[in-house]
């Protein structure tokens, strides 16, 4: 992995990732139609929603957020693929759909991301697969009056996961990214089956992981401090470490410090663009969570940064014009 030619570009600056693909899918404002596209027309379920579909049935759409994105100054753009599990999927009764849909998503990304690094070869552009937490948690019950019940197990995390990172593989991603963990649990079965997958192809790719600090306690979901889950991950060979979503960026920044000094691993943060407001909107204007960002800086926390919920190309643009200016957190070799 130290070869790799994203490993090469860490060392020299701040690697930044993009920002939220939904928020910029709702400015599209697709109906239940577009969803469907042609193909679709007639399918049993409601599709709308389901924004993983889009890089089947409105492929412009996501090209053209990955290239904002890309022209804003990412390094790395993720694939839309957040929800591309077989597990997710299900809500939608397009469980069989899982590989094209990451397969068509990575390829959309990487042809992008090859258009920009071919314009700019002395800024070489990354695709990282996004591989979401599903909808469900193997560490705890959903049932209160049932405390043992689990409504997955880690076996059919292992395998949904399995079936994904093969497609983002054949879809020809850089990188993996296991975002968004509230169950670390699950992360571990996404990582197990990426282990697997590295194994059985005789491959080596870099991987993220980006868990996701819930609330004011400090805790993921499934209770871990920010350390605790540092700890438990660490006997994998990461790319990086990090959070992001759920927390603006002031609010993630202890977090980050609390792992920072703790690792030889790269550190990753892509926050929200604060927190949501009465309505569920992000009112956080670029510069003031720039500014925010800034105090990562400053104090050599981080060396990937983007965002998350509530960004646009013009949070990013901001966030990679301060990002400049600094040097990255140094890592070991």
């Amino acid at each position: 992995m130290k070869e790799t030619r994203i490993f090469k570009e860490l060392q020299k600056r701040i690697l930044v990732l993009d920002g939220a693909m939904g928020t910029m899918l709702q400015a599209y404002k697709f109906s239940e139609a577009d969803f469907r596209g042609e193909r679709f027309k007639d399918y049993p379920t409601p599709l709308q929603g389901n924004n993983d579909l889009l890089s089947i049935t409105q492929p412009k759409a996501i090209k053209e957020i990955h290239a904002k994105y890309f022209e804003a100054g990412a390094d790395i753009v993720e694939t839309n693929t957040f929800s591309g599990t077989s597990i997710a999927m299900a809500d939608y009764q397009l469980e069989s759909l899982v590989y094209e849909l990451n397969f068509e998503s990575a390829k959309i990304a990487k042809e992008v991301a090859e258009e920009f690094t071919k314009k700019e070869p002395h800024k070489p552009r990354f695709v990282a697969g996004s591989i979401g937490p599903t909808n469900r948690t193997a560490s705890m019950s959903p049932d209160v009056n049932d405390p043992g019940y689990r409504a997955v197990t880690f076996d059919e995390l292992r395998i949904a996961y399995k079936e994904q990172v093969e497609a983002l593989l054949d879809g020809g991603v850089d990188l993996l990214l296991v975002e968004t963990v509230f169950d670390t649990l699950n992360a571990k079965a996404a990582l197990f089956a990426i282990e697997q997958v590295k194994e059985e192809r005789g491959i080596s790719i870099p991987i993220m992981l980006s868990g996701t600090i819930t609330d004011a306690s400090g805790r993921t979901l499934s209770g871990q401090t920010a350390e605790a889950f540092l700890i438990s991950v660490s006997h994998i060979p990461l790319f990086s470490v990090g959070f992001n979503c759920a927390l603006g960026a002031n609010l993630l920044q202890p977090h980050l410090e609390a792992i920072a000094q703790k690792t030889s691993f790269a550190i990753s943060a892509h926050p929200n663009a604060g927190l949501p407001n009465a309505f569920g909107e992000y009112d956080e204007s670029p510069e003031e969570m720039g500014a925010q960002i800034e105090e990562y800086l400053k104090k050599d926390l981080i060396n990937i940064i983007g965002g998350c919920c509530g960004t646009t190309p013009e949070h990013i643009k901001v966030i990679a014009s301060i990002a400049a200016k600094y040097q990255p957190r140094k890592i070991s070799v």
